[in-house]
Formats: structure tokens, sequence, C-alpha cells
């Protein structure tokens, strides 16, 4: 920590200091110097303190160890607890700040470096979890052979928070400082006095205390009625679009039933979950994709689906967010066939756009098209707020004539363009009359396979006469 003045400036920063004269021409310009407690003659009160360090966060404990075992008369004896967590480290106090002489008669206020912030508690590190246990018998019996410790580990204390240190004091609160203007014992030599202040620097803050370490779980039992291990799970499987045909993809999984009362089956003393799974079946499905999608699949490529086997033994195909699917499924024994009949981008649903406001009275039409072709596949429902206003009697703003949904029998689609009827709609004649000028706006709710999206589209401007 730097004390006094022994403080290094850089070289054009010292030149600037001390030089008092600067030619007019290839002079030197020469930077601001931020306060930062300095003036012109060096260090103006110390420097402030810093913040103390934080204590390091504890480790998290081991979890115990995952075990099989098969089961026969012999006797079983297994420790599988979790390890605990380590406590977090306290923080450290924080540094002092320097406190140098305060300078005597500055023409200015001075603020007394501050104190700094103790650092924060580590938090403690969280309590690893008990083993899993999954014993494989052929009598149920002999589980009173397996004595089992599977508890969880404890917690980490969160390390403490260190004290704030104090801010400087001043030596001296207020003095005054003579002005004088003019030259002595002429009549505009005036001299003025003005009182400034030094404010103690303020306090730092205690470090707060670290959060303790979670404790974790117990180990789980699981068992099995069989002399054989069983075979690894498969249930999920993540591809591509474009990888979804011309071959089968093999799904398995485990069930189990969950079951209470494990410490029941096992010898007296064992530390477990009550919770305990039973094996009851093996599942495997195999999926095969039908591409029916207009568009080739390979439009597709880079889209990601995810493929489940469930405990129903259904095959889940879930496509993401931003691709519309419509499909159907078939089970056949152990196969499921999923025909895509239509495959939308999300991007594509929201494409509708007005293309005519025609006519008047009750044959005004409003006519939207559907740019990305798809209102053969998608449903849609429209919503409609019209708003008139008669510039002719000098009315300025726009009276809402009809806010509501328009009837099914109102909208009448050809492929990918909608007519709808406005001026079948309940609106007052003189609001549908030529010449006044309307504000229409119509939300489109357009739906698939489960999936809704709105669009908004508006259109402005004056009801023209029928051609």
């Amino acid at each position: 920590m730097d004390k006094g003045f022994g403080i290094k400036l850089p070289l054009l920063l010292i030149f600037c200091l001390s030089t008092s004269f600067l030619p007019a021409s290839g002079s030197v310009l020469c930077p601001a110097v931020a306060s930062e407690r300095y003036d012109l003659a060096g260090r103006e009160y110390g420097t402030d303190g810093r913040k103390g360090d934080d204590g390091r966060s504890g480790r998290n404990g081991r979890d115990g160890e995952n075990q099989n075992i098969f089961v026969n008369s012999s006797p079983v004896n297994r420790d599988l607890s979790g390890e605990d967590g380590e406590d977090g480290e306290d923080g450290e106090r924080g540094y002092r700040p320097n406190c140098d002489r305060q300078r005597d008669n500055v023409d200015h206020d001075i603020n007394a470096p501050d104190g700094s912030a103790g650092g924060n508690g580590g938090k403690g590190g969280d309590g690893g979890n008990g083993g899993s246990l999954t014993a494989y018998y052929t009598n149920l019996a002999d589980l009173r052979n397996i004595l089992v410790r599977a508890t969880p580990g404890e917690g980490g204390r969160g390390g403490r928070g260190s004290n704030g240190t104090a801010g400087c004091n001043c030596r001296r609160r207020s003095w005054e400082v003579e002005t004088c203007k003019g030259t002595p014992g002429s009549p505009d030599h005036k001299c003025t006095n003005k009182r400034y202040r030094c404010y103690s620097g303020s306090h730092g803050r205690d470090g707060s205390n670290g959060s303790d370490g979670k404790q974790g779980r117990l180990g789980i039992l699981s068992i099995v009625n069989s002399k054989e291990p069983l075979a690894a799970d498969a249930p999920t499987v993540k591809l591509t679009v474009s990888e979804l045909t011309g071959k089968q993809f093999n799904l398995s999984k485990n069930k189990w039933n969950l079951r209470q009362g494990a410490t029941s089956l096992l010898a007296p003393g064992s530390v477990i979950a009550d919770e305990y799974r039973e094996f009851e079946q093996r599942l495997e499905q195999a999926l095969q994709v039908v591409w029916q999608e207009r568009e080739p699949i390979a439009s597709f490529g880079n889209e990601t689906v995810t493929v489940s086997l469930n405990d129903s033994k259904q095959v889940e195909v879930i496509f993401p967010e931003d691709l519309w699917v419509d499909g159907s499924s078939k089970n056949e024994a152990n196969l499921t066939t999923f025909t895509v009949n239509h495959a939308i981008p999300k991007k594509d649903v929201t494409r509708l756009a007005v293309s005519e406001f025609a006519d008047a009275g009750q044959n005004l039409n409003l006519k939207i098209v559907d740019l990305a072709a798809k209102s053969d596949v998608i449903q849609t429902q429209f919503r409609v707020k019209f708003r008139a206003r008669d510039d002719s009697r000098g009315f300025s703003d726009y009276k809402t004539e009809y806010e509501g949904d328009i009837p099914a029998e109102l909208v009448t689609r050809d492929y990918n363009r909608f007519i709808i009827a406005l001026g079948k709609l309940k609106i007052p004649a003189d609001a549908l009359s030529p010449g006044i000028n309307v504000d229409v706006e119509v939300v489109a709710t357009r739906s698939l396979a489960g999936r809704f999206a709105k669009q908004s589209i508006s259109w402005q401007g004056a009801i023209r006469k029928a051609r």
C-alpha cells in the first residue's frame, strides 16, 4: 500500500503538473487528472480500503457407490453412505484505508478515505447422496440377510462473513480560507473568507455469512426377481428430421412399481429410503416413420426430434416448437408406425396479409392471402375490430362500430385466399358508406394438431365506391 507521497506518476503527467509556462505553438496537451483524492501537489488524503476476499465454497460430498448384488442365504453388509460436504471458508477482513495526514487550509472540501467491506463467507458444500442398491433374488426372504447403510451426507456449514473496516476520521472538520483580489492598498483590493469542510470516510459493511450446504438423499433399494442382470435402458433417442425415415428405431426400458417399506425387507438396522422399486417387466418397442408431407423431408433436415418410450409402451414423437406437425400413430405388436401427414415451419403459420379492401355497404369485403400457401391444412379463425371516422362531419376520432369474432359463414376460403364479408356484420350502414375512413384490425388464430398462433393484420383507408 502506498504511503505519503510515494507515488509514481507518468513522465508526461509530472511535466504537466510542474510546468508553469507552455509555448503557444508546439504545446503539449495535458490530460485532465481525475481527483481520486489527489490534487496538483500530490496525494490529497490517503486511499480507500480494499474489500476483503470472499471465503472459498466448501466441496460437495461424494455420493455413495451404486451396487448390484445377487442375494442368497449368505449375509451381506454394505456401506453406501454419502460423504459430508466441506465447510465454507470464512471471508477475510476488509483492508484498512490509508489515512495519511490531512493537508491544511486547502480551498475545497475534502472527503476522507472510506473503509472497505469484509469478505463474504463461502457456501457450505452439499452432502452426498446415499448409493442405490439393486438386489437380484429368487427367494424374497433372503433379502433379510442384507444389512445396508445408505445414509446421506450432511451439508457443510457456511463460512462466516468478516468485518468491514472503519473509514478515516478528519483531523480538522472545517476551516476558513481567505481569498483576495486586486492590488493591496488600492480601491479594488478585496478579501473574502470561505469555509470548507472535511467529511469523514464511511465504514465498510460486514460480509454476509455463507449458506449451509444441503443434506444429501437416502439411497434407494431396487429389487428384481431374477438370476440374470437387467439389460440397460434405451428409452429415448434424439435425431434430426432427415434421419427419421428409412430405418427402424429400437427403444426399450425397464418398468418398475413403487412400493413402501424397504427396511422391512432388509436386515434390522438397515438405513435406506422407505420407498423402493420392484421390477415389473421390460418394455421393448420399435418405431418407423412414414413421410407423407408434400415438402421433401430434406427441407427439414436440421430440426431435432425426440423419440421416447413411456411406461404404457407408447412411443412419443416430440417435434421442436418451431415445427408444426400433424401425424398419426398405429401400433402393431412391437412396432409403432408414425405417419407424418403435414409438417409446417412455425414461421410459415403467420404469413397472412391483406390483398384487397373492396366494395362498400353490405358488399364490403376484406380479402386476406396466405403467402405461405398452407391454409388447406391450417385451421383459421378471425376476430375483427372495425372503427370508422366521418371526415365530412368534422369528426377527427375513430369510433368502434364492431368488435368480435367473425362467424364462420361470413368467411369464404378459396385455396389460400380468405374473403371476409365485413358488410354482413352488424355494422351501422353509414359506417360502410363510400368516403368513410376506417381502421380495421383482424386477429387470425391459426391452429394445427394442438398448436396455436395468433397474427394481427391491419388495414386503414377510405371505403371506395363499388366499381
